[in-house]
């Protein structure tokens, strides 16, 4: 289906509109508040939660008011990424936000090592957490942090990546946006940028996470509604831009007829761009790209022309962690994902919404 007729999500701001949560579904939503981080704090949709969620008596964990919680943060990757320097940011500034002083706000970063985060974890639940926000860097092979916080009956919300484990068992819930919508949506922009026509290259991101999966399946499967947009190329960037730039330059010389590029954020999108030009094209125009996240950095590009399309990926998710875990502690069912809104960016927008992108 085009994209302008294929319904999507659109993020929509205003100054005080209350966020809440919702199942698996995603819709059109209800406005979210700003978050202090410089940009539309995520939301969710205004559906209710359903009856069945994780609740405080399923678990039989204590109540714990977050407001007065020692809190920690796991982030799993390297803040060199825009993405995670505004997610860790928005962690804080709610924190700061609702009174927590900064001695009970434990921040961890894993510098993209799984075994350093599993130990991250672990430190912060023997350093007194009481409340866990975790950004997985994987999806598989946490279990063994996500046991040791179950011991110590400590909830666990997980933000950007969802994790294998059992939701009211192992952890919470999952906060994040969905990923297999955002890869059709790019195959949208694709199609509108080509005309449906062309060969394109996939910039993977790294293995081992479900956005990988989901962000390549969800744009394969639509691409393949243009017979006239084929993929001759997919090679793993793992979300970095110095990789994403190697792997461009190789596929320029492997693949001279490029005409596309989807690469699954917008770090290895740039590093495309950057490696694009020095071959002497022109990106934009000669190679089309589009990617996801919703950088400051992609989205100016855009609006200069060396870019097509980005979908966003919304990292503002303090707000919602917050107030996921005073629902929870408050006796409010909790659902297994709560999904969130991202907004989109092209050549018709671009230019006046680069002040929303991180």
């Amino acid at each position: 289906m085009p994209l302008s007729t294929r319904p999507r999500l659109v993020l929509v701001t205003a100054a005080a509109a209350a966020l809440t949560l919702t199942s698996c579904t995603a819709r059109e939503e209800t406005p979210a508040a700003p978050s202090n981080g410089g940009g539309p704090a995520a939301s969710a949709s205004s559906a209710a939660p359903s009856a069945d969620g994780c609740t405080l008596a399923k678990t039989g964990y204590p109540k714990i008011d977050p407001k007065t919680a020692v809190i920690g943060f796991s982030q799993s990757e390297k803040e060199a990424n825009p993405f995670r320097i505004a997610e860790t940011q928005s962690i804080r500034d709610q924190a700061a936000k609702l009174g927590i002083p900064t001695d009970k706000l434990l921040v961890t970063n894993a510098q993209s090592d799984l075994n350093r985060q599993i130990s991250d974890i672990k430190s912060l639940l023997d350093r007194g957490a009481q409340l866990l926000v975790v950004a997985p860097l994987n999806s598989d092979g946490l279990q063994p942090a996500l046991d040791a916080a179950k011991a110590k009956k400590v909830p666990v919300v997980t933000i950007d990546r969802k994790v294998t484990s059992a939701p009211c068992t192992d952890y919470l819930t999952f906060i994040g946006s969905n990923f297999v919508e955002q890869g059709k949506r790019a195959a949208d922009a694709m199609v509108k940028a080509t005309g449906g026509n062309g060969k394109v290259a996939i910039l993977l991101g790294a293995s081992g996470n479900n956005v990988t999966t989901d962000r390549t399946s969800g744009f394969k499967d639509e691409l393949a509604k243009t017979p006239g947009l084929s993929v001759v190329a997919e090679q793993t960037g793992e979300f970095d831009r110095s990789k994403g730039q190697a792997v461009m330059e190789q596929l320029i010389q492997s693949h001279p007829d490029l005409t596309a590029v989807y690469a699954e954020n917008d770090e290895m999108g740039i590093g495309a761009v950057n490696a694009l030009k020095t071959a002497g094209k022109s990106p934009g125009k000669d190679v089309k790209v589009v990617s996801i996240d919703g950088t400051r950095n992609a989205v100016q590009l855009i609006a200069d022309g060396s870019y097509n399309a980005v979908i966003e990926s919304n990292p503002r998710f303090g707000q919602l962690a917050f107030d996921t875990l005073q629902k929870f502690a408050d006796g409010q069912p909790i659902p297994a994902s709560i999904v969130i809104t991202d907004d989109q960016y092209d050549e018709t927008n671009a230019a006046q919404k680069v002040g929303n992108a991180y």
